[in-house]
């Protein structure tokens, strides 16, 4: 499937500005599929050279009706981190990646900004670093940790409605993008196979590494406390992905010399087995935040006195049968991309957000502003998408070389920016390893696909590192 171009580093001058605020990109490479990136200028000229090729991975998928690039798109796995690619039949395994129903959670307090003295800040990291593990292969603290294996198949079926009946729900979850997704009573667990997806056994309610955080956040519009959480699926989506990823190059061992290009058309025996893989993988994410939220609500209480109130919960990387107003019901998969549903979406549909739309978060750096935005009609240019976040612009091995810890400490010292307990900024995920949130976000805005509601400004930030 995948063939080396030739016009990698002169892909740009194909891109034709639009007139509804984004680029069209179509070379020879691309076809007849179109292609629309929503950059500003400045981020196309930033967009790295070898982006060009994941693009063109993207258009070679069976049934590919329309590519959108988001403005936070950096160099993946086969496909561009941030891309949303609607297929009709065929799903693919590169778009949705390793971190099955990775998403954001956002809530909100009535706690002013000047409650979060340092000391304070330090004492939340610090409550919140009790209750929560974090970093790659860290078991749970919590209740639900070293599950049966009987137990958490009903919990990776049921999602957060078998969790709350079968434990209960401390915080109020009415406001989140959904429960469960529904997965075939006839679907297995691969248990004990290539990826080991048992490995999640032991890790609901647990943070993860890489990108994966917790932050304390003042809310410039309101001036109170907000909270962010980015987690996902843990060693149990990945070990589902795994697992597909190899029966998809088994299956077609000539097209797919790329791993991370794997793909499963609808007469393909295990299409809909990976559906319902993606579905439990998103349901263990979705779990995995609530019980998260649940403690680390625990211990907002703890250090401020005061409750947290869910805005919103949504997963991305996922592949989700969607209504398209040009294609129909179609697969929309989004690769580090986030849904964004206006006002009269069929998808809202006697939902709290059929006459407003669904909040987007959308997070910047630990050094930058998260914003919140609220999608609106021209979201459909975008194949109803925006971006999860403000992109990489600098590799996990650049920043350990170029960066110095002390420097960076730093400068977080002097934004008043409490990271972890002990300070130590994790280089590669410091603020120089992420684009502008602000110029990211002005793309998005830009384009008319959603507008923004609060900026968030980081406090404390909690990462695992290991």
């Amino acid at each position: 499937m995948k063939q080396k171009s030739n016009l990698v580093y002169n892909w740009k001058d194909y891109a034709a500005a639009n007139p509804e605020g984004y680029f069209d990109l179509q070379t020879p490479d691309t076809g007849e599929v179109p292609v629309r990136l929503f950059f500003t200028p400045a981020l196309l000229a930033e967009a790295e050279d070898g982006l060009y090729q994941q693009i063109v991975n993207a258009t070679r998928f069976p049934g590919v009706k329309l590519i959108a690039i988001t403005p936070d798109a950096h160099y993946g796995y086969g496909v561009p981190v941030g891309s949303v690619i609607i297929t009709e039949g065929t799903v693919a395994m590169g778009p949705v990646g390793y971190d099955i129903g990775c998403g954001m959670m956002s809530a909100r307090s009535n706690v002013a900004v000047e409650k979060a003295t340092p000391k304070k800040r330090l004492a939340f990291n610090q409550a919140v670093t009790e209750r929560v593990a974090m970093g790659a292969g860290h078991s749970s603290k919590t209740r639900a940790s070293r599950v049966s294996e009987g137990e958490f198949e009903k919990l990776v079926r049921g999602g957060a409605d078998y969790y709350i009946s079968k434990y209960g729900a401390r915080i109020n979850r009415s406001r989140a993008e959904r429960n469960r997704i529904p997965v075939d009573d006839s679907w297995k667990i691969p248990w004990g196979g290539k990826g080991r997806p048992e490995r999640g056994l032991s890790q609901l309610g647990s943070l993860g590494g890489g990108n994966h955080f917790i932050e304390l956040q003042k809310c410039e519009e309101t001036q109170t406390l907000f909270v962010q959480v980015h987690t996902g699926s843990r060693g149990f989506g990945h070990g589902l992905a795994t697992n597909y990823f190899e029966l998809a190059r088994q299956e077609n061992p000539g097209t797919t010399t790329n791993i991370d290009l794997g793909y499963f058309t609808p007469d393909s025996p295990h299409h809909r087995s990976y559906l319902n893989a993606v579905a439990a993988g998103g349901n263990f994410a979705i779990i995995n935040r609530l019980i998260l939220f649940e403690q680390i609500a625990e211990a907002f209480q703890e250090v401020f006195n005061a409750e947290l109130e869910l805005i919103y919960e949504i997963s991305h990387n996922l592949v989700q049968q969607e209504w398209q107003p040009d294609f129909g019901n179609v697969w929309v998969h989004r690769k580090g991309a986030t849904r964004a549903f206006p006002a009269g979406h069929p998808g809202l549909h006697k939902t709290i957000w059929e006459d407003t739309g669904h909040p987007v978060l959308i997070p910047g750096s630990n050094r930058d502003y998260s914003y919140i935005l609220r999608p609106l009609e021209g979201a459909v240019k975008s194949g109803y998408s925006v971006n999860h976040g403000a992109g990489r612009k600098l590799s996990r091995g650049e920043a350990k070389r170029q960066l110095q810890q002390e420097k960076v400490n730093k400068i977080y010292q002097e934004a008043g920016i409490i990271v972890n307990i002990n300070g130590n900024v994790p280089l590669d995920e410091s603020d120089a390893c992420y684009k502008s949130s602000e110029e990211v976000v002005n793309a998005v805005v830009g384009a008319g696909l959603a507008e923004i509601q609060y900026h968030l400004w980081p406090l404390a930030s909690l990462k695992g590192v290991d």
